[in-house]
């Protein structure tokens, strides 16, 4: 996980990389979110975007599926493979399909087209959020950990480890599992989860938490008894279970 690129906290010249052939949506995005503080650069080359993403110059990057002569997801994967970079991906309205698979390939989150302004700057800053450092502990020397069992998160660094080994979390999956380690025993909602690890509630049919969960929880693996990490109750919400507690049936 260290040796990755990572996208360091929103600073005062949020870069944006806009991957997307449609010039007119790049302008008038562009103009949008320079009026909210951000610098947005567009690109419709896939190859390009994915060595400009590489070159660290961007704190987020929003992908459209739907671009030409490459897959919207093949770009992904390649953007996966270098860099943890904040990924908002662009689908198109309706298609359940696209959104899940941007998801389990790594993505953040996702905006159906058309879209409102207003939605966009809303979802870029709560991915942004997502990727700031927590304040340290009151000793600057230390910095806040969560440990379950094997598991041990440091919110300083962002880094989280199993077992003593590195686990590659994307920003919301990082914020994701906090939100599920501050509660370890206990049952947290879907919708909690939402609006913790996406800024947002969830819409109607939502499946994004439901993705990024499994994605956490194929990453994690078993614990080390063999038991699930994170139990599904569902229509409610997940559990962090700890080694040695009874589980759920």
């Amino acid at each position: 996980m260290d040796e990755m690129g990572s996208a360091g906290p929103p600073s005062s010249t949020t870069r944006i990389l806009l991957v997307d052939d449609d010039v007119e949506l790049a302008e008038l995005v562009g103009e949008y979110l320079a009026r909210e503080g951000f610098v947005l650069d567009a690109e419709a080359d896939g190859t390009r975007a994915v060595d400009r993403v590489a070159s660290g110059d961007y704190q987020l990057a929003v992908l459209d599926v739907m671009l030409p002569g490459v897959s919207g997801f093949d770009l992904l994967r390649s953007i996966r493979a270098t860099s943890r970079i904040p990924v908002l991906m662009l689908t198109a309205r309706g298609d359940d399909v696209d959104r899940i698979v941007g998801l389990e390939l790594g993505a953040d989150d996702y905006l159906s087209k058309p879209f409102n302004p207003r939605e966009l700057v809303a979802r870029i800053r709560a991915v942004l959020r997502r990727i700031q450092p927590a304040p340290r502990a009151a000793d600057d020397r230390i910095p806040a950990q969560l440990t379950v069992d094997d598991v041990a998160m440091d919110l300083g660094p962002r880094v989280v480890r199993r077992a003593g080994a590195p686990v590659d979390l994307t920003a919301v999956e990082f914020a994701l599992l906090e939100l599920l380690l501050r509660a370890a025993g206990s049952v947290v909602r879907r919708d909690d989860l939402a609006r913790g690890a996406l800024g947002r509630s969830l819409l109607p049919f939502d499946r994004s938490i439901d993705v990024h969960v499994s994605r956490v929880r194929k990453k994690l693996g078993p614990r080390p008894d063999g038991g699930e990490r994170i139990a599904t109750l569902r229509a409610v919400g997940y559990l962090y279970t700890r080694q040695g507690a009874p589980q759920l049936r």
